[in-house]
């Protein structure tokens, strides 16, 4: 159980991270939960009840300074989960460089300043989750550079893992989620990837923010796993 424990959740404001926020705070944490967004922040809030401990903080990952400040603003705590990250693919040849980059900077780079400045924070029997995903463990067309960045977090973590030891650090490796990560899609294309996707799976659906978040509980959890990739992606890397 969590009780008592301080948890942040940066990107907590939405989808895994939410969902992982929910049931943290189910179990007694008290949750510290940092997203760009304001009013994500406040609707997140809400959705948490009145019941639960929360804290909530405007902060940009791809900026070290703040992230540095946020960091030192805060007491000791026991767990850091990184959910937050702006993906993107594309063709190789046709994707600007700078998108290239921009992808670099959220996801690998605001993973990298959250566990180096939330590294001294920690209590001994803490942990941190990052997130790295699937197109690390098997390639598609249009995620070579996702693909790249998610590679890159996976060996930050298992590094950290002993670097920082006795904190513990692993990565999460979703497969496909239906998070709101999507919602820009219109209904009927994001139902037809959906339905399409489940029917090849061997799990025969696309996963859920819910299914994610019971990992990252696992990975809190669980004081003998460190170094540790756990791939919640229905068997995509089998097909």
């Amino acid at each position: 159980m969590l009780a008592g424990q301080k948890i942040v959740i940066i990107g907590g404001s939405s989808g895994i991270g939410l969902e992982t926020a929910k049931l943290a705070a189910a179990e007694g944490a008290e949750i510290i939960i940092a997203s760009r967004s304001a009013h994500k922040l406040e609707q997140a809030r809400a959705k948490l009840g009145t019941e639960a401990k929360v804290s909530t903080y405007t902060l940009d990952i791809t900026d070290e300074a703040q992230m540095q400040a946020f960091f030192a603003e805060l007491d000791d705590i026991d767990h850091l989960v990184v959910t937050a990250a702006e993906t993107s693919g594309g063709a190789f040849l046709s994707t600007a460089t700078s998108a290239a980059r921009q992808l670099m900077d959220n996801k690998f780079w605001g993973q990298y300043y959250a566990a180096k400045y939330a590294a001294p924070k920690l209590r001994p029997a803490g942990s941190v989750t990052l997130f790295s995903g699937i197109v690390a463990f098997k390639s598609m067309t249009g995620s070579s550079m996702l693909g790249v960045v998610n590679a890159a977090v996976t060996n930050l973590a298992r590094t950290l893992a002993l670097e920082l030891a006795p904190l513990r650090v692993n990565a999460v490796s979703p497969g496909i989620i239906d998070t709101p990560s999507r919602a820009g899609m219109a209904e009927e294309a994001r139902t037809s990837f959906y339905s399409g996707l489940a029917a090849k799976l061997p799990a025969q659906r696309v996963g859920t923010a819910a299914d994610v978040a019971q990992g990252v509980l696992y990975l809190m959890h669980n004081s003998f796993v460190t170094g540790t990739v756990l791939h919640i992606e229905g068997g995509h890397s089998l097909i």
